[in-house]
């Protein structure tokens, strides 16, 4: 059964739902069986890679409130972060246009690696402070999670793997996803947010159950969490 997951690896509150339904499918007798596939999604498609913006200065310009706010609320997602086992370091954070970024992921899906790009690119950009607008700090990355130098530099050097990005968004929003992360189950179940793991194992659990009565389009939005909407709002 598919699992199917929009992200992107600059949205805190991804990186949290990734560890949270991690957590649920440890604990799920059927994981074998379930397959997951990481979709492109971007937030903020306008930002602009090295300008020096830090992440506070970014959203507090974004949503029109003052910086102080704004380093407020990263706190608490610093918080939430923790208590799914994740350590955030926003004063690190680097402030940069993810697109580059999904279509290495894009890649790396095409090579069974889907999953542990998502994983080391959220890393590099939430714990360790690494600019995912570089290309040199992207290839470093790509090698890491396995693929090959000379094809990712290839990539990144040209267009490849902007259709299937282009496509992930879309999708999106021919469903009405409006925030990330956003997750489907069987294409008829969906749970939007950073949601507890006990929201995720009933996911998988009526889902799998239903497998064989899946339909086009998720049609149950089981419930609402924490997540980053387009127009800068992260919510805890």
């Amino acid at each position: 059964m598919k699992v199917e997951i929009w992200s992107d690896i600059m949205c805190p509150f991804c990186y949290i739902g990734k560890r949270n339904f991690e957590e649920a499918l440890r604990d799920f007798p059927d994981a074998q069986q379930i397959e997951v596939e990481w979709k492109s999604f971007q937030l903020d498609p306008s930002i602009v890679s090295g300008t020096g913006k830090n992440v506070y200065a970014y959203l507090a310009d974004r949503k029109g409130i003052s910086y102080d706010h704004s380093v407020q609320m990263h706190q608490q997602v610093v918080q939430v972060a923790a208590a799914a086992g994740l350590a955030y370091n926003f004063d690190k954070a680097v402030v940069a246009n993810s697109y580059n970024a999904h279509r290495l992921i894009q890649l790396a899906k095409r090579n069974s690696l889907g999953d542990a790009a998502e994983e080391r690119l959220f890393k590099a950009y939430f714990t360790e402070g690494r600019d995912l607008g570089d290309t040199n700090t992207l290839i470093e990355l790509a090698k890491e999670t396995g693929l090959k130098e000379e094809i990712v530099k290839e990539v990144l050097q040209g267009e490849s793997y902007a259709d299937a990005v282009n496509d992930d968004i879309r999708e999106a929003e021919q469903a009405g996803i409006r925030g990330v992360p956003f997750f489907v189950f069987n294409r008829k179940y969906a749970v939007s947010g950073a949601q507890p793991p006990d929201v995720f194992r009933e996911a998988l659990r009526q889902s799998f159950k239903e497998w064989q009565l899946s339909s086009p389009q998720p049609k149950t939005v089981i419930a609402n969490e924490a997540s980053c909407s387009i127009q800068g709002d992260c919510t805890v």
